[in-house]
C-alpha cells in the first residue's frame, strides 16, 4: 500500500508496510497514479506531455529501484501477526496502570468527559492504592519497567495518599527488581513547592492541562465558582516547566469548536516559554455546542499544516518547541504490537476508579459493561478482555485499507464506543484528524531531513 500527498509544493510518498518515507520529483509523484495498473509504455503515453519521456523514464527507473529494495509496495509483514495476536496473547501482562486518584475536581471544565464518573465523587484509599501496585507486580510477568498515572478529577485533591502509594511501590520493586514510572496530570490549582519539590523528584512526566490563550483557556477551564484559572497556572506552570530543563512533561490543551484557530493557542504556549506542548481536538457527546463536526475538518486540516510550518521555521530558533502529534519516530517507531492494537487498552493497560474497581481505559470507568474486575480479585470479565485482545487494525474494516493505520494502531477504543457504540467501528471526524497529523509529522521530518 502506498500513499502520496503534497504540502507546500514537496511531494511525500509512504509506503506504509514498510514505513518507508520518501520525498520525489513532479514525474515520480504522478506515475505511482498508474504503476499498479499500466504498463511503462502506457504511463509514458499518458504523462509525456506533462514530463517529457526522459523524466518519465528516469522515474520509472527509480521506481522499480525501491520496489525491489521493498521500499516501495512492499508486502504486509504484519496481517499473519495480526491473525495469530488474540491466540497468543490470551493472557497478556499488563504493564501500565492509570489510578483514578481522586474522582473528583476542584474545576468545573465545560468539556470535561470526566463528569460521568465525577459525578460520584471519592477519593482513592491507600489501602487501595497499595492493592493496585500489587495487582500491578503481580500481573507484570516478566517485564522490568512499569508504568503508573496517577489522574482524576484532579490528583492533588489526594496528594498525600499519591505520596504513600509511590512510597509503598519504591519499598516494593526494589524487593522484586522491577521500576515503576510514575507520571501525574494536574490543573495546577493546588501545586505549590512542596508538591513541585515531590513531583519532579518521583514523576517521570507531568501532564498540565491549559488550554492555550487566556480568553480560550478561561472560556472552559473555570473554577467550581465560575472564575478563569489561567492568571493563576500559568507562572506555576512556567515554573515547573522549568525546574525540569524543559523536559519530561507537556502543557495539554484542548481545542474545541470555540477555538478552531487551535494553532495559535500551540503558538501562545510556546511563546510563554514551554517547549512541550499538546493540544488536542475534543470529543464529546453529539450535540454538544463545542462538538467538531466534519463541516470544520478543512479549517482544522489548515491549523495542523499552519503548526507544520511553524515547527520548521521555528528550529533551532528561539521560540521553538515541540508538538506532542509531530513527534514521530520514523526510523524505530513503535513495537509491532502498538502499530497493530494501538494504546493496550483492556489488555496491557487498565485503569482503576477509585474504589478498586478495573476498566480498560479512564474514559470506561462506571460504564457496567466495561467493569473488568477489581484489584483485590484481578480480572474476572474475561470475554470483555478477549474482546480488546481481538481489536486491531485488520478487525476493524475501517482501518485494513487507512494509510494512518500503523501509526494510530486503529484509534481510540473510548472514542469509537462514545461516537458508534462499539470498539470495532472508528470515530469518523478523529480518524481523518489522526490521518491530517500522520501527514503533518511526516512532513516536519522530513523537511528538517
Amino acid at each position: 500500500m502506498v500513499h502520496k500527498y503534497s504540502i507546500d509544493d514537496t511531494n511525500i510518498v509512504i509506503d506504509v508496510n514498510s514505513g518507508s518515507v520518501h520525498i520525489v520529483e513532479p514525474p515520480v509523484f504522478d506515475i505511482l497514479d498508474y504503476y499498479e495498473t499500466k504498463t511503462e509504455n502506457e504511463i509514458v503515453e499518458i504523462l509525456k506531455d506533462k514530463h517529457g519521456e526522459k523524466s518519465l523514464c528516469e522515474g520509472l527507473g527509480e521506481i522499480k529501484e525501491l520496489v525491489e529494495n521493498e521500499m516501495l509496495f512492499s508486502k504486509d509483514i504484519y496481517k499473519e501477526i495480526a491473525a495469530d495476536m488474540g491466540k497468543n496473547r490470551q493472557n497478556p501482562v499488563i504493564k501500565a496502570l492509570c489510578l483514578l486518584i481522586a474522582q473528583d475536581c476542584n474545576m468545573k471544565c465545560g468539556y470535561c468527559f470526566a463528569d460521568e464518573y465525577a459525578s460520584k465523587r471519592a477519593l482513592m484509599s491507600t489501602e487501595t492504592g497499595k492493592k493496585a501496585v500489587d495487582f500491578l507486580l503481580k500481573n507484570s510477568g516478566s517485564r522490568k519497567n512499569l508504568e503508573v498515572d496517577f489522574f482524576g478529577g484532579e490528583p492533588l485533591l489526594n496528594f498525600d495518599v499519591v505520596k504513600e502509594i509511590v512510597a509503598y511501590a519504591r519499598g516494593k520493586e526494589a524487593e522484586i527488581g522491577k521500576h515503576i514510572r510514575f507520571t501525574l496530570t494536574t490543573n495546577g490549582i493546588l501545586l505549590d513547592d512542596d508538591k513541585l519539590e515531590f513531583i519532579n523528584r518521583e514523576m517521570k512526566n507531568v501532564v498540565l492541562s491549559i488550554d492555550g490563550r487566556r480568553e480560550v483557556n478561561d472560556n472552559m477551564r473555570q473554577t467550581l465558582g465560575g472564575n478563569g484559572t489561567y492568571d493563576t497556572i500559568v507562572p506555576k506552570f512556567l515554573k515547573t516547566a522549568e525546574s525540569r530543563n524543559q523536559e519530561n512533561y507537556y502543557v495539554r490543551g484542548t481545542f474545541t469548536k470555540y477555538n478552531l484557530d487551535f494553532s495559535n493557542d500551540a503558538l501562545h504556549l510556546a511563546d510563554l516559554g514551554f517547549k512541550q506542548v499538546s493540544v488536542e481536538p475534543v470529543v464529546c457527546s453529539n450535540g454538544m455546542p463545542y462538538g467538531l463536526k466534519k463541516d470544520d475538518l478543512p479549517v482544522v486540516f489548515g491549523e495542523y499544516e499552519k503548526l507544520a510550518e511553524e515547527l520548521i521555521s521555528r528550529e533551532n530558533r528561539e521560540g521553538d518547541f515541540n508538538f506532542f502529534h509531530y513527534m514521530i519516530d520514523l526510523e524505530g517507531g513503535p513495537c509491532v504490537y502498538k502499530r497493530i492494537a494501538g494504546c493496550g487498552a483492556g489488555t496491557e493497560y487498565l485503569c482503576v476508579a477509585a474504589n478498586g474497581e478495573l476498566y480498560p481505559c479512564h474514559q470506561f470507568t462506571g460504564i457496567e459493561r466495561f467493569k473488568m474486575g477489581s484489584v483485590e480479585l484481578g480480572v474476572s470479565n474475561n470475554e470483555l478482555r478477549e474482546e480488546f485482545l481481538g481489536c486491531n487494525v485488520y478487525t476493524k474494516e475501517k482501518c485494513r485499507d487507512c494509510f494512518a493505520k500503523f501509526y494510530c494502531g486503529g484509534g481510540c477504543a473510548a472514542n469509537a464506543y462514545n461516537e458508534n457504540g462499539t470498539i470495532d467501528e472508528p470515530y469518523e471526524i478523529g480518524c481523518e484528524m489522526q490521518k491530517k497529523r500522520t501527514e503533518c509529522a511526516i512532513y516536519v521530518k522530513a523537511k528538517r531531513s
